[in-house]
């Protein structure tokens, strides 16, 4: 079976430009990626680009990507297929 990670990722749409910002602590002591995206949150728009952002990083298939709950919040949790924890360089 192939691995997989979750992580959890503060999304800011509309924002000047797309960028992953780095980590933060969120209030639960979690970990949380911050991605600035220039997408606006209608019709999934903002989500695509994220989940184009973060394969393009990657260097991973789209489709390795999916955001598993939180679609429609700003706070989303991403599973990526085929990866572990450890190979999340940019983290």
């Amino acid at each position: 079976m192939p691995e997989s990670t979750q992580i959890l990722v503060k999304l800011t749409p509309k924002a000047s430009k797309n960028a992953i910002l780095g980590l933060e602590k969120n209030l639960l002591a979690e970990s949380v990626l911050k991605v600035n995206i220039t997408a606006v949150p209608e019709k999934g728009k903002a989500n695509k680009a994220l989940i184009e952002l973060l394969a393009k990083h990657l260097g991973i298939p789209k489709s390795h990507i999916s955001i598993i709950r939180g679609a429609k919040n700003r706070l989303k949790t991403i599973e990526i297929q085929g990866i572990t924890t450890e190979q999340l360089n940019f983290l």
